[in-house]
C-alpha cells in the first residue's frame, strides 16, 4: 500500500508516478526471479519399548518446502519384539506440496528380518499406483491377493502419518483424528481408521513440550497380508491402539509423537525422545536472465 496525497502538490506528475513505477518494477522482478523459499525440517527420534524394556530405536526425517517434500524413516527392533517382528527397515517418499497438501509421487521400502527380505519401489500419480516393483525372499507365502482396485486411491505409509490440518488457528484439534488413512506399502493394503480421544501435553527432552492430539486407531487389513500372521493377529485382536500427533512448527502438519498398543504381555510403546522442527529461509531460484 502506498500513501495517497491529501491535497494539492507542487510536484510534477512524473515525480509522483515514480514510486508506483518502482513498485511495479519490484513486482516484476519478484515474479521473474521467484521469492525466497522457506524450508521446514523435522528431525524425530523414537525409542521402542515393550513392558518398559527398550527393544529398538527408529528415526524420521521430513523436509518440507513450498513446492516439494521428502520423508524418510528407518528403525531396528529386537529382543522381546521378536514374537511379532524383528530386524530393520527403511522407507522413503518424495512428492509435491500443492495448496499445502502433501501429494506423494515415489515411495521405496526395504526391510530385513530373520525370515525374509522385502524391497519395494512404487510410483504414485493422483493417489493411484502407476508403477510397482516388489521383491521378497518368501514369494510362495499365502497372502490375500491384491487387486487393481487396491492400488487406487491410496497413500504411502509415510505420507499417511503426516496429518495436515486446515484453517489458520490451532493445529492440535479433534478434527485431525476424524479420518481414515487408505495405506498401500507396495505389498499390503490396509486402512487405519482414526477417531478422536483427547488432547494432552507431551514432552520430548528439550526439543518439544506442548499440546498433542491423541487418536484411537482401528487397523483394518484389506489385501496383501498373511491371514495367519502373528503381527496381524496382534493388531486385530481388540487391543487398544493410540496414535499421538504433535505439531511440526512453522507448518500445518502434525507428525507422530507416540504409538501405544495395550497388551497383556506388556504394552508396546514407540515414543519420541527428540522432536525438533527447524525452518530456514532459502535463496530465491536464479533465472535464465540472471545467469547470463
Amino acid at each position: 500500500m502506498f500513501a495517497q496525497p491529501c491535497g494539492p502538490s507542487s510536484q510534477p506528475r512524473i515525480a509522483r508516478r515514480r514510486p508506483l513505477r518502482a513498485a511495479a518494477l519490484a513486482g516484476l522482478m519478484v515474479a521473474f526471479t521467484g521469492a525466497a523459499r522457506a524450508e521446514t525440517r523435522l528431525d524425530a527420534r523414537y525409542t521402542i519399548q515393550v513392558a518398559h524394556l527398550t527393544v529398538g530405536k527408529s528415526e524420521m526425517l521430513v523436509t518440507l518446502g513450498d513446492a516439494a517434500f521428502t520423508a524418510a524413516a528407518s528403525g531396528r527392533a529386537s529382543g522381546m519384539l521378536r514374537i511379532l517382528a524383528s530386524g530393520e527397515g527403511a522407507l522413503r517418499t518424495t512428492g509435491a506440496v500443492i495448496d499445502g497438501k502433501l501429494v506423494p509421487a515415489t515411495f521405496t521400502l526395504s526391510t530385513t528380518s530373520d525370515e525374509e527380505k522385502d524391497a519395494v519401489k512404487m510410483t504414485i500419480d493422483g493417489g493411484n499406483v502407476t508403477a510397482l516393483a516388489a521383491e521378497t525372499s518368501a514369494p510362495h507365502e499365502e497372502r490375500v491377493p491384491v487387486t487393481d482396485a487396491d492400488r487406487k486411491g491410496i497413500i504411502d505409509p509415510l505420507t499417511a502419518i503426516l496429518i495436515r490440518t486446515g484453517g489458520t488457528g490451532d493445529a492440535v484439534t479433534a478434527e485431525a483424528c476424524k479420518r481414515t488413512l487408505p495405506i498401500f506399502d507396495g505389498r499390503r493394503r490396509f486402512d487405519l481408521a482414526l477417531s478422536f480421544k483427547r488432547i494432552e501435553q507431551v514432552k520430548a527432552g528439550m526439543s518439544y513440550a506442548g499440546a498433542a492430539v491423541v487418536c484411537a486407531v482401528a487397523f483394518r487389513p484389506i489385501a496383501g497380508h498373511r491371514p495367519d500372521s502373528a503381527l496381524l493377529r496382534y493388531l486385530t485382536d481388540g487391543r487398544e491402539i493410540e496414535l499421538v500427533f504433535a505439531p511440526v512448527g512453522g507448518t500445518r502438519l502434525l507428525a507422530p509423537f507416540r504409538l501405544s498398543i495395550v497388551s497383556m504381555l506388556g504394552n508396546l510403546v514407540i515414543e519420541a525422545s527428540d522432536f525438533t522442527a527447524t525452518t530456514a529461509q532459502g535463496a530465491a531460484p536464479a533465472t535464465a536472465a540472471a545467469s547470463k
